[in-house]
């Protein structure tokens, strides 16, 4: 086996600030196809205004990413890291893909055939992100924070680049004859070719990197048995054989593991419960359309987006970052404030407020998950890391489930709930 010598151990943080461009854009693939789907709702009311479609697509799609990470979760000391990570790319590569094929090939009309189509493609998504990110959050938990760092500022960053992207694709498109379509197929188009090259990234460029063949090769003395084949394609052949199933048995199951670390889980849960009780549903049903119109419901998701990607840098400066688990627990519940400030806010204030506070609530989720994220894997060798990464991340899905699925309760006393 490759060992480091000390006269080479500094090269191990080669490639660092180039690792931490490629989780960062690893990020942005993990999300950007949802997010995009999410971010052309205004396009989707307007084919199937009778389906709820920020509501359903986002409730579909939630199943199918819980249930696939649940059972990547309990067997995930078994299976390859890197044929995990590139099938989730691939998936979500493909998904994009069809969603593009499905509008060209429909010709941008509705009908509950065409949503339905839709609705299918939504749950590939799921099992695409259940494979993707768990499988990520699980690698960078051996490696360094800033990866980890980088990886969730890349999720936060498709949401804002999306965002952003569409505002501007409805001011140039929205005088032009079938306008919305237009900007709608070029984001398909953009996220697409995005997914595919990230592929490649992932493939070829982040495995060579010697910070990271570093970090793999420590985590496989650790007993790690997830990293073979991104060692391999990283260059280096290992066969631990007998002594890694000892080590694997001498880890922390994951209960122990969850139980040690029940708090975080329950952060994590208890922030994606509000974030997604209010995004996407609320924004585009619930709001109403003000002085801004048809722009008001996409300023609210980009203002979101784009407070969620600042507040996860926050963490980077030391003294700002909030390390007490007592203190993030407080700081989680106290979100819950939220609601009511959002329901009288939609009933009796004007958008500014709303803007303002659309704005505290995604820079609370980024701040408070990047904090949570980054302190958990602190203290526990690779094939615990590993594990509690992908328990995080279920612990996140589930909490997004949740969220999207107490978004309906907002639609209580309407007339056509």
């Amino acid at each position: 086996m490759k060992q480091y010598s000390q006269s080479e151990a500094p090269r191990r943080l080669e490639g660092k600030h180039l690792g931490m461009a490629c989780c960062w854009a690893l990020g942005l693939a993990t999300l950007v196809t949802w997010n995009c789907m999410l971010t052309i709702e205004d396009y989707y009311y307007k084919l199937f205004p009778n389906y709820h479609p920020a509501r359903l697509l986002t409730l579909i799609y939630m199943p199918f990413a819980v249930v696939s990470m649940a059972i990547l979760t309990y067997y995930e000391s078994k299976i390859d890291t890197r044929k995990r990570n590139l099938s989730g790319l691939i998936l979500f590569f493909l998904s994009s893909l069809l969603l593009l094929l499905l509008d060209l090939a429909s010709s941008g009309k509705g009908g509950i055939g065409n949503f339905i189509g839709i609705c299918a493609i939504a749950c590939s998504f799921g099992v695409a992100d259940a494979l993707l990110q768990g499988g990520m959050v699980g690698d960078l938990f051996f490696m360094c924070p800033e990866f980890l760092q980088s990886y969730l500022a890349g999720i936060a960053a498709s949401g804002f680049l999306i965002s952003a992207l569409r505002l501007l694709t409805k001011a140039a498109f929205e005088k032009s004859p079938d306008g919305l379509r237009k900007g709608v197929i070029l984001f398909l188009v953009i996220s697409t070719f995005f997914e595919f090259l990230c592929i490649l990234v992932y493939a070829f460029l982040f495995p060579k990197l010697p910070i990271v063949k570093y970090y793999r090769l420590k985590a496989s003395t650790e007993g790690s048995n997830t990293v073979s084949a991104d060692l391999a394609a990283g260059g280096i052949h290992i066969n631990h054989g007998d002594e890694n199933e000892a080590k694997l048995h001498e880890r922390l199951s994951k209960k122990e593991l969850f139980f040690q670390n029940i708090d975080y889980a329950v952060d994590l849960i208890l922030i994606f419960v509000l974030s997604l009780s209010i995004v996407p549903g609320f924004i585009y049903e619930d709001t109403g359309s003000h002085q801004l119109h048809s722009w008001y419901a996409l300023v609210l998701i980009t203002m979101y987006n784009a407070c969620d990607l600042i507040s996860r840098y926050i963490p980077l400066v030391e003294f700002l970052k909030l390390k007490s688990r007592k203190g993030l627990m407080i700081a989680v519940l106290s979100r819950f404030l939220l609601i009511p400030a959002f329901y009288f806010t939609a009933k009796y204030s004007d958008q500014g407020w709303m803007i303002l506070l659309i704005s505290f609530l995604g820079l609370t989720t980024g701040y408070l998950t990047v904090c949570v994220v980054t302190e958990a894997p602190i203290g526990y060798k690779g094939p615990e890391q590993n594990a509690l990464g992908n328990l995080l991340v279920l612990c996140v899905l589930c909490g997004v489930f949740a969220g999207v699925a107490l978004d309906w309760l907002w639609l209580i006393g309407k007339k056509d709930f």
